[in-house]
């Protein structure tokens, strides 16, 4: 991952992937405070890793950014 997504691209893949926070953590298997962590990524308080940025990324139908087209 170059560049670490903004708050806004995970708010819009999560809306694509038509995940809450809640829903997307309890998909990555963040835990019981898990929706804590996806707000945190929103906002912008902690960054995403690449591999959750990944795995939403591909739920939300993109493809797997770990390949080149």
């Amino acid at each position: 991952m170059g560049e670490q997504p903004t708050g806004e691209e995970v708010r819009e893949v999560l809306r694509l992937a038509g995940l809450s926070g809640e829903k997307a953590a309890q998909a990555l298997g963040l835990g019981e405070k898990g929706g804590r962590t996806v707000r945190r990524w929103i906002s912008e308080d902690s960054g995403i890793s690449y591999a959750n940025w990944a795995l939403l990324y591909e739920m939300a139908g993109l493809g797997l950014i770990w390949k080149e087209d």
